[in-house]
């Protein structure tokens, strides 16, 4: 029971490690940049329902809807104000200037919310599932977490081949230039995806936070780079890489805290994306691209 149990609680870190990885992904394959700033507004929006909840004394559902709703703002306004000045700039000043949108949020977080640890309640309040005679134990928060990843994976995946925005998205991932000339609207069009990925980041925020109840400045570091980590792994740019690559990663972090160590978990993890990406440089579901020179 104890290997089902964590298998369970591994497919549960990896499905808010998936939802994160969408937002590095749909960036990264619309706009060919890397917003190492994403594990920051899923802090922000942890913070938001903390506050909501806490301080205001809200309802938790209205506490989320507040909190996507100013990340989905503050990723349009990052998209703004740090990157759309570089579209036409060399790859390592945007990946510079991500670096420094990072450091800004935390910064922000600190002097906002000081640097004591928060003690972050679940949104989610209901009993364990007991099965098997109550020798195994379920959270609702491990199957809303599964549940709720499924959903959005389908429901971007619906949105993408199914309306004109989606269309545009996958136009412009082609080919900015042409999409410009066939009257896409290609700033617009790389706004609304950090838009979707931003809102996405706050959902995964409450999801991380109700599993793992502490809340600090640096919250969203190591969970935005584990999940750019499985963006990688799935291959960078593709919808269902995210959930595999999401999916893999926590089964694989969390068997190896359980049987081999929990210091060296992070550990196992990246020697693991090493060696998939030496067999598969382009990840488990990345296509190659060949390029005009």
């Amino acid at each position: 029971m104890n290997f089902l149990t964590y298998l369970i609680n591994g497919i549960s870190l990896g499905s808010v490690y998936a939802i994160i990885a969408l937002g590095y992904t749909m960036v990264y394959g619309i706009a060919k940049m890397l917003n190492f700033a994403h594990g920051d507004v899923i802090m922000i929006g942890a913070y938001v329902v903390y506050l909501a909840i806490n301080q205001a004394g809200l309802n938790p559902i209205l506490a989320i809807i507040i909190s996507i709703v100013i990340c989905t703002i503050l990723g349009i306004t990052i998209e703004r104000i740090a990157y759309k000045p570089l579209r036409g700039a060399a790859s390592l000043a945007v990946l510079i200037t991500a670096i420094g949108v990072s450091y800004f949020l935390q910064n922000f977080a600190l002097l906002v919310f000081g640097a004591n640890t928060k003690s972050f309640t679940s949104v989610i309040t209901l009993s364990p599932i007991k099965l098997f005679d109550g020798r195994l134990s379920i959270s609702v928060t491990t199957i809303v977490t599964v549940v709720v990843c499924i959903l959005i994976m389908v429901g971007l995946t619906l949105f993408i081949n199914k309306t004109k925005a989606g269309q545009a998205m996958l136009a412009v991932s082609e080919d900015k230039d042409a999409a410009r000339l066939m009257g896409i609207n290609v700033n617009a069009t790389i706004s609304l995806t950090f838009a979707i990925g931003s809102g996405l980041a706050a959902i995964a925020g409450v999801l991380f936070c109700s599993a793992y109840p502490t809340l600090t400045p640096y919250t969203g570091s190591m969970p935005g780079i584990k999940a750019f980590t499985a963006a990688v792994f799935g291959g960078i740019g593709s919808i269902p890489g995210a959930l595999i690559g999401g999916i893999l990663l926590g089964v694989i972090e969390i068997l190896g805290r359980a049987y081999i160590s929990s210091q060296l978990s992070d550990a196992i993890v990246f020697t693991v994306l090493i060696i998939v990406l030496l067999v598969k440089p382009t990840g488990i579901l990345g296509k190659k691209i060949n390029e005009k020179v």
